[in-house]
């Protein structure tokens, strides 16, 4: 169910993030709550980030080295999303929403075809990655029929963490949280958050093993 209130960590959250179409909608948006999806700033988000998309993807110049297009990319990247760690390599075409409501950590790869549909927070742990075809959706609607009707949107945060490992085709549904260490396998679909160092499989995935836990690698 949406929220009935604003959420005041995920606003202070999100004031940290990078070109976020801020108004009213998008605080209730990023809230969980049900919020209109047409409010002119909302859409303008919507809009920038499918021309930065198209662009990231597109762009493939003749003349590139592995070098020179990891730094272009970057660039792109930082202008997109809402935070990029170091050494983030994501391979195109990839999708977003909005794209300022994406947190990445370091050292995270994206393979081919990765979609993420960021209404409300997403956040990406270091040196995690993912398979071709993974998508997340922080987006949802409710199920009572006169409400879709009704254009009723809400949304509900993701995050993944550190040293995780999402298989090929998963997804990854609103509200999950991912601990550290995970490993998700292919064409998993996740409905409910999995805890810390196991592997989970299936749809819905269910944790089928736990593997020895790490101590983190502090940042430096």
């Amino acid at each position: 169910m949406a929220s009935t209130g604003k959420n005041a960590n995920a606003i202070a959250y999100a004031k940290t993030l990078s070109n976020t179409p801020w108004c009213d909608d998008y605080e209730k948006m990023v809230s969980g709550m049900v919020y209109d999806s047409f409010v002119p700033e909302l859409m303008a988000g919507r809009l920038r980030a499918r021309k930065l998309v198209k662009k990231y993807n597109d762009y493939l110049p003749d003349d590139a080295t592995d070098e020179s297009l990891a730094e272009d990319r970057n660039v792109m990247l930082k202008e997109l999303l809402g935070h990029v760690g170091k050494g983030v390599d994501i391979d195109p075409p990839f999708r977003v929403d909005y794209g300022c409501n994406i947190s990445i950590g370091d050292g995270f790869y994206g393979n081919f075809n990765m979609v993420i549909l960021d209404c409300a927070i997403v956040t990406i742990g270091d040196r995690t990655k993912f398979g071709p075809g993974v998508s997340i959706f922080a987006a949802t609607h409710p199920t009572a029929v006169q409400l879709r009707r009704d254009g009723v949107d809400y949304s509900k945060e993701v995050t993944i963490g550190n040293d995780c490992w999402i298989g090929g085709n998963t997804v990854i549904l609103p509200g999950v949280t991912i601990g550290n260490g995970v490993t998700v396998g292919a064409s998993s679909v996740v409905t409910k958050s999995i805890p810390s160092f196991s592997i989970a499989v299936g749809s819905p995935a269910r944790v089928i093993k736990k593997v020895e836990s790490v101590p983190d690698v502090p940042r430096r």
